[in-house]
């Protein structure tokens, strides 16, 4: 894990710039919010909702990230006014919050817009708990979160908007097969009953904190689909943040609410939060769970207790979202994995065509969009496979069969990416063999998406040129996915 966060490749330095804008940024937002006078209370829900618009905003382009960003307001603030006036009625708080869960996790429907707004009320509404927020102080609020988002969105789309000199990137819709709306349905639903469960019994552990449990199964449901990825993603919330209390208690409570050395080390935390969040969870979560210490070192009230406490809630959250996902309108690992899978294939078939058509001297070809949307569906794959190859999967027969899947599915990547490369180069071979080949490969994934037999003929010997020698390749690996993919285990590929 250590390995994989410190020496993980980032091209174009992304990770590392999308991290320091966003020091920057909430910086910013902090400052502004001090210099205007605002109580601690008004700082921190500003550095907050800095930190989610610099967060939770995807969309595609950078015309659709300002309209987001334009938009979380319009719909935190109502948020924010509900829970500030529900503050002292417990069962319409709670009621509302269950709504709020719900409707959060429903918008997904609406792609990455909808998400990032579902996010920000949940967590405009999660703000108003952890600083118990009243009516008198709503003007203060609506103000820190107005400057902050404004803050944050000068240095995303003025100061530092590096996006702009970036291709878009390749999102890949959700499969077909499963349909968004219906996972997005169900997902909202069980987001609600689990949500429910870590709200009753995150009360009955704490009357004050119970809501760090409510939160812990919120976010164990974002970016998940199926059942397996929401228990994997279960187990690293809480391994992430037995880790983060150990540093708490070895770096939050010497500080002892010290303000200078609490920003700092603030700073370092939304860093890792920033640079980590694409590469592993567990991480993420541990720097999440050091500055929610120093935060409320910040407030005067951290402690071992608190830090034990915290830890008690989020076993809550994370149980919460288990029962939810293995009880309620269950999204099977395997139906979502399934789907995600034919996707890759279809684009690997649509890659070697794509290809082909440029060796051939097609002047309108062009594979590059076609490799970047490979990539970011074997990424799906892998996410999707991942409850298969976590090393707590006791079905090791499945898990030696999803590790061969995702071994082949990147000999694929590999060898497409290899093709491309010959066929960027304009003396490359127009060979007429390429077309014969290239109707194997769609030959050979359709057998593979059909559940048919695949027959490979490579013409008997190796050859040396290097395009049909890559679809060659191709071939090869598509034939050997079919053993894998049809092994039967009680249920295909991946099970229930």
């Amino acid at each position: 894990m250590l390995k994989r966060v410190f020496m993980a490749p980032d091209p174009g330095w992304t990770r590392l710039r999308f991290a320091t804008r966003a020091v920057l940024g909430i910086a910013l937002a902090v400052a502004l919010c001090g210099l205007a006078g605002h109580s601690l209370t008004g700082i921190v829900t500003g550095g907050l909702a800095a930190l989610l618009a610099l967060f939770t905003v995807t969309d595609a382009t950078v015309r659709g990230q300002a309209v987001t960003t334009a938009l979380l307001p319009a719909v935190g603030l109502p948020v924010l006014t509900a829970a500030a006036q529900l503050h002292d009625q417990p069962v319409a708080r709670d009621l509302t919050f269950l709504a709020v869960v719900g409707a959060g996790v429903y918008a997904r429907r609406w792609g990455p817009r909808g998400h990032s707004l579902g996010v920000f009320a949940f967590m405009t509404f999660f703000v108003a708990q952890f600083l118990h927020a009243t009516t008198d102080q709503l003007p203060q609020l609506y103000a820190a979160v107005l400057l902050s988002v404004l803050a944050a969105a000068a240095v995303r789309f003025g100061l530092w908007c590096y996006e702009r000199r970036l291709p878009p990137p390749a999102v890949p819709a959700p499969p077909g097969g499963t349909g968004l709306a219906r996972v997005t349905t169900r997902q909202a639903v069980q987001a609600t009953a689990g949500a429910g469960f870590a709200l009753v019994v995150g009360q009955l552990v704490s009357g004050q904190r119970w809501y760090w449990a409510v939160g812990a199964t919120w976010w164990i449901f974002v970016n998940t689909t199926s059942r397996g990825e929401t228990l994997v993603r279960g187990f690293r919330r809480l391994l992430g943040t037995v880790i983060g209390i150990g540093l708490g208690l070895l770096v939050a409570m010497p500080v002892h609410g010290d303000p200078a050395v609490t920003a700092a080390l603030a700073a370092v935390c939304v860093f890792g939060i920033f640079y980590t969040a694409a590469l592993s969870y567990t991480w993420m979560m541990l720097w999440v769970t050091l500055l929610a210490g120093l935060l409320y070192g910040l407030l005067g009230v951290l402690g071992p207790d608190l830090l034990a406490l915290r830890l008690a809630e989020t076993g809550v959250g994370a149980l919460g979202a288990a029962l939810a996902v293995i009880l309620v309108l269950p999204v099977t690992t395997h139906s979502i994995t399934d789907a995600w899978i034919r996707r890759a294939l279809r684009c690997v078939h649509a890659c070697a065509v794509e290809t082909a058509r440029r060796l051939a001297g097609a002047a309108d070809a062009d594979p590059a969009p076609r490799v970047a949307e490979l990539e970011q569906l074997l990424a799906r794959v892998r996410l999707s496979v991942a409850p298969l190859v976590h090393p707590l999967n006791p079905m090791l027969g499945r898990k030696r069969r999803a590790r061969h899947v995702l071994d082949l599915l990147d000999d694929c990547a590999r060898e497409i990416r290899g093709l491309v490369a010959v066929a960027a180069d304009p003396e490359a071979s127009h060979d007429t063999r390429l077309a014969t080949a290239c109707r194997r490969v769609e030959a050979a994934v359709e057998a593979l998406t059909e559940g048919r037999d695949i027959a490979i003929d490579t013409d008997g010997l190796p050859h040396a040129e290097p395009a049909l020698a890559h679809l060659h390749g191709l071939e090869r690996a598509l034939t050997e996915l079919a053993r894998p993919l049809r092994t039967p285990s009680g249920s295909p590929l991946v099970g229930a």
